[in-house]
């Protein structure tokens, strides 16, 4: 089944396993990204079963997961009536989320995210949404400026020369929202919907860091 992504400046499409979805659905997804979430809402590349990049660049660094050149930013705070006039132009684009402004993310692999927010929960510990990858990657939304301080904070809890499989994502990286599929390998999902009380106020990283880090480097060794 096909999709495209359009403007008036061209169309471009290719051939996905993924279910076509309505412009409709497409636009009620961003619409709850603005105005519920508070979030800005970029329209994103979408790529082929085959790693294929409807930018159409061959060698893209990052197919299907980056933001159209031509796409205009939903703001945060847009009504559905201002995302359908806006997203009208781009049907099948991926819902894109800036990180660096509402959140930054701390990413681990899947299996270590499932297991750290078992225990963060057991542990009553304040968490905001967290997201999975069809590529097996766990996103944690954390507080802004996560990205720059994760090196020192890793060094304060003696976790600076471990051997871990996480990182953090900061400002002028995006994360692809749920429904949308990630580079053509499926749909990104919820382990941990957002909230109205969790959307707008994620956790500061250092709260979670040390659980992130105890699992992975647990993960990692056994």
């Amino acid at each position: 089944m096909g999709f495209t992504i359009g403007s008036s400046r061209g169309t471009k499409e290719f051939r996905s396993g993924s279910r076509r979805r309505g412009r409709m659905s497409e636009c009620t997804a961003v619409a709850e990204y603005t105005g519920l979430w508070g979030w800005d809402v970029v329209p994103g590349t979408r790529a082929s079963a085959a790693g294929e990049c409807s930018c159409g660049d061959a060698q893209c660094a990052a197919p299907g997961a980056h933001p159209l050149a031509f796409g205009a930013e939903v703001p945060a705070g847009a009504t559905l009536d201002e995302v359908t006039e806006a997203w009208g132009a781009f049907p099948g684009a991926a819902v894109l989320l800036p990180v660096g402004r509402s959140f930054d993310v701390i990413e681990v692999a899947e299996e270590a995210g499932r297991r750290a927010l078992v225990r963060l929960e057991r542990m009553g510990l304040p968490l905001g949404p967290v997201a999975v990858t069809p590529a097996g990657r766990a996103q944690f939304f954390v507080a802004p400026g996560a990205a720059a301080e994760l090196p020192g904070l890793l060094y304060r809890m003696g976790w600076d020369d471990a051997d871990l499989d996480l990182r953090a994502l900061g400002p002028g990286t995006f994360v692809t929202a749920p429904p949308s599929d990630r580079s053509g390998l499926g749909a990104v999902g919820w382990l941990r919907p957002p909230t109205l009380d969790t959307a707008g106020r994620p956790p500061q990283a250092r709260l979670l860091l040390g659980t992130l880090a105890y699992i992975c480097h647990r993960l990692h060794r056994f």
